[in-house]
This record gives structure tokens, C-alpha cells and sequence, in this order.
């Protein structure tokens, strides 16, 4: 259980530290690709609220489902309104 806590924490810190290193200017393409990254998030967010060691497992699960699952909408929603930038037609 305590090297679950390990590397939920290091989960974390390494996926800020990541972040805050991506020009603004790369983050919105970078989005999209992490979709895929969060994807995979999800599904090992569902097979460790399935583990059956115990109770902290189950609740980390919940978590990382929860977050990763924001994590794509949002990444959605901003590759959406992307691309309606550069859509012609009546909106323009």
C-alpha cells in the first residue's frame, strides 16, 4: 500500500513538473496527444480500483479515473475549439 502512495506521489509531481516545461504555445497541440496518454490513465485507473488491496487502492482508483477522465473532456473540448479556428464557412 505504501508503494502505491510512492508512486501516486511521484505520479504527481512528475506530471506537474512536466507540464509547467511546455511552452504555451505547445500546450495546445501537446492536448491532443495526451488524450491517448490519459486514456491509457483510465484504464489503469479501472484495473487498480479492481486489485483488491484494499480500501486506499480502491479510493487512488477513483481518483486517477476522475482526473484523467477531466483530463480528456478538457483535452476535447480544446482541440474542438482549435479546430473551429481554422474551419471556413459562415462562422468567419
Amino acid at each position: 500500500m505504501v508503494l502505491l502512495l510512492v508512486v501516486f506521489v511521484l505520479s504527481v509531481f512528475l506530471g506537474f513538473e512536466v507540464i509547467t516545461k511546455v511552452p504555451p504555445t505547445l500546450h495546445t497541440p501537446l492536448m491532443s496527444g495526451s488524450n491517448a496518454i490519459s486514456g491509457i490513465t483510465i484504464i489503469g485507473a479501472v484495473a487498480a480500483t479492481k486489485t483488491g488491496y484494499g480500501t486506499m487502492a480502491t479510493v487512488l482508483g477513483v481518483a486517477a479515473l476522475c482526473f484523467a477522465t477531466i483530463n480528456v473532456v478538457g483535452g476535447f473540448v480544446v482541440t474542438h475549439r482549435m479546430l473551429m479556428k481554422f474551419k471556413r464557412g459562415k462562422n468567419k
